[in-house]
């Protein structure tokens, strides 16, 4: 499966750099990334992530402590192939 996460970030400098040393943390929570985008005119980052196991992305997605600092919230949007 495949996730689309919406980054809600305070600074997205700030969290790039965050997310770079996540970088193991999220391979343990199954995802591997296809893309990542900053949308246009806002802090707001996305990311795409082929996903192996929805538990453990919803639990990454709350304890990532380094992450959570630059956040203001988060989005996960599991998809399938239509």
């Amino acid at each position: 499966m495949q996730v689309l996460i919406r980054f809600d970030t305070t600074d997205a400098d700030a969290f790039a750099s965050s997310y770079a040393d996540a970088s193991e943390r999220r391979d343990q929570a199954g995802l591997r990334q296809l893309q990542l985008w900053r949308e246009e005119g806002s802090s707001t980052v996305w990311g795409l992530f082929d996903a192996s196991d929805k538990a453990k992305v919803d639990e990454w997605l709350s304890a990532e402590i380094g992450l959570r600092d630059a956040l203001t919230g988060t989005q996960a949007h599991y998809l399938r192939t239509a």
